[in-house]
């Protein structure tokens, strides 16, 4: 029901959400600990219904929803156990502040002097261990002001490292985009898993390896003002790299150790990121495909000062997804799924009502 009846949050109240349940008791770090908990995704549990007659999609189901649902929080029914996530599963939470320090030319939450709050999520949809295959990524809402009570709707921005796989040793090594590289072939055995997540976006939505950021342009910005949102986003870490050892090889460990000391739990820094933009370059390649010619320009930070690994964090946070517009600054230029996609879509609907009309046998 919340997914249909969204009226917006409080930074406070999904802060609380995700802090509520972490996977470990006391201090993060502290001896005897076990490791962080991993889901793994296959691409069995992202098929399910894909081919068949009688059962929905699930995975296209959910791709959809992203984009129709704005609701900060999913408990997932009655017993309040949230919803597994089909791919990224396993992430850690963070919060902290948004600033824009330089002038940009962009409306809302782009402009300078422009300050709020920030609930993200760092994530990877393959393996979470340094060495392995990677798909770090950061989604996050920002809310405006910086009243932690003041019920608003947040704007969403959607990052990441590479579709596909990644083996960059640090978060520190990361360059997180909303339009990310895509890589394929370096998924390795989950080359299935990027083909049907493909697939499924493509069923869903015009574009599949960008994401927009008109949503942040238009946060706080006066009725009537026209939207002037930049093309490209790109995050880095700055500050010192903390220790490359064993207890930092899960990404989500990494970035733990960033802000608290291992053990005590008490604060000993922030995870910043500077944030750059671009209103020039394209993504360009044949099977590998990358950003090039944007020319960045730094503007302001993203600075956090809490983090978790919690059920809550893993299961009922959402984050939705802004919809592909032709013109990022017009509202009514919001499109859907291409013909073909549309087509596909129609006859799959079509087909399972056709099959649930015939008589079965007893």
């Amino acid at each position: 029901p919340e997914d249909r009846q969204y009226s917006g949050s409080t930074f406070q109240e999904v802060r609380d959400a995700v802090f509520e349940n972490p996977y470990y008791q006391g201090a993060w770090g502290q001896p005897g600990q076990n490791p962080l908990p991993v889901e793994t995704a296959t691409f069995w549990s992202l098929a399910h219904g894909w081919l068949s007659l009688s059962k929905r999609f699930l995975f296209l189901d959910a791709a959809r929803r992203t984009l129709e649902s704005r609701a900060d929080l999913r408990w997932g029914g009655p017993d309040r156990q949230g919803v597994l996530r089909l791919i990224h599963r396993n992430g850690v939470c963070l919060t902290g502040i948004w600033n824009i320090t330089e002038d940009t030319g962009y409306t809302g939450y782009f402009a300078r002097g422009s300050r709020g709050l920030v609930i993200a999520r760092y994530s990877s949809g393959l393996s979470v261990q340094r060495g392995e295959a990677r798909t770090l990524s950061m989604v996050g809402k920002l809310y405006p002001g910086g009243d932690r009570l003041q019920k608003s709707q947040p704007a969403a921005f959607i990052t990441q490292e590479v579709l596909g796989g990644s083996f960059t040793p640090s978060i520190r090594d990361s360059l997180l985009r909303n339009a990310p590289d895509i890589r394929p072939l370096d998924s390795g055995f989950s080359l299935g898993n990027f083909l049907l997540t493909a697939f499924t976006f493509f069923r869903a939505d015009r574009r599949i390896s960008i994401r927009q950021l008109y949503e942040i342009a238009e946060l706080g910005k006066p009725p009537g003002t026209p939207t002037v949102s930049p093309t490209y986003m790109q995050l880095s870490v700055v500050g010192p790299k903390v220790s490359g050892d064993d207890d930092t090889s899960d990404f989500r460990d990494e970035v733990l150790t960033h802000i608290y000391e291992r053990g005590t739990g008490r604060r000993q820094g922030r995870l910043t990121f500077q944030i750059q933009v671009s209103d020039t370059g394209s993504v360009r390649g044949f099977l590998n495909k990358t950003l090039q010619d944007a020319s960045w320009r730094t503007i302001g930070s993203v600075s956090f000062d809490e983090a978790v690994v919690s059920y809550n964090g893993d299961r009922v946070i959402h984050f939705h997804h802004p919809k592909w517009r032709n013109d990022q600054n017009d509202p009514n230029s919001e499109v859907g799924p291409v013909w073909l996609a549309r087509a596909l879509n129609t006859f799959s609907t079509n087909w399972q009502a056709w099959w649930h009309l015939l008589p079965r046998r007893k």
